[in-house]
């Protein structure tokens, strides 16, 4: 999939949980929600496209969800929560 889309459909996702006034709770939604409906590759891809190009274009509430969550959006467990 076009990484410009995942982007779209990733700040999409971001301006729903901005009215969230807990930004932790909200890039915790965020993550949620990557990880419950998008498919892992779009996933995988998103994550490559942070760590090669810096997330550029990104909402802060998607950047800080894929930072503190990243075990979790990849698939894969996270330290003990």
């Amino acid at each position: 999939m076009d990484v410009q889309r995942l982007v779209k459909m990733a700040n999409d996702i971001a301006s729903f949980f901005e009215a969230e006034p807990d930004t932790s709770k909200g890039a915790r939604g965020a993550a949620d929600h990557l990880k419950n409906f998008w498919d892992p590759r779009m996933r995988r891809q998103l994550l490559s496209y942070l760590d090669e190009q810096g997330g550029a274009g990104l909402k802060s509430i998607v950047l800080e969800a894929l930072r503190q969550h990243r075990l979790e959006i990849a698939g894969q467990q996270p330290p003990d929560r």
